[in-house]
């Protein structure tokens, strides 16, 4: 008999796995310290077929909201499969995801700011934490070298 057993990984696991597959004094850009992560899976493969890869190896900065593989397991079923397919609306809702500049959390101020693909997102600080638009932010300042990953739990989508 087989048991699986489902791994969650909290906050710290997060940050501690980030920091320990990076290593102490070594840095990596966006894309490197996402895909060291191991969680990040199904973004990497999303950045790759978006063609931005280039973009979030480069000089920046970028403040990256980024999200888990869990993240993009909860949207309907056939969606990632789908958006892979249409690299014109992958981009859109990638870039939607990310700002311009680096942001740290302890500047982090609630209300509108404007991402790169041009729309806004709304930030919200509350006793449950940091929100951006309806997804929560379960990790802050993963810091790269061009810039900074703030991990969320659920897929940003644009209007």
């Amino acid at each position: 008999m087989r048991f699986a057993i489902p791994i969650r990984l909290t906050a710290g696991a997060l940050l501690l796995a980030l920091t320990t597959v990076v290593g102490a004094g070594q840095k990596a850009d966006i894309v490197d310290t996402a895909k060291a992560a191991g969680s990040f899976n199904t973004l990497i493969v999303a950045i790759q077929a978006a063609g931005l890869t280039e973009t979030l190896q480069g000089k920046g900065p970028y403040t990256v909201f980024a999200p888990t593989d869990e993240a993009f397991a909860k949207l309907p079923p056939g969606t990632v499969d789908a958006l892979l397919k249409d690299k014109e609306k992958l981009s859109k809702i990638l870039t939607y995801h990310v700002v311009a500049g680096e942001v740290m959390a302890k500047d982090v101020k609630p209300g509108k700011v404007t991402t790169v693909e041009g729309q806004k997102i709304n930030i919200t600080k509350g006793s449950s934490g940091v929100k951006v638009n309806d997804a929560k932010v379960i990790q802050t300042d993963v810091i790269a070298t061009n810039g900074v990953i703030h991990v969320i739990d659920t897929v940003l989508i644009p209007n």
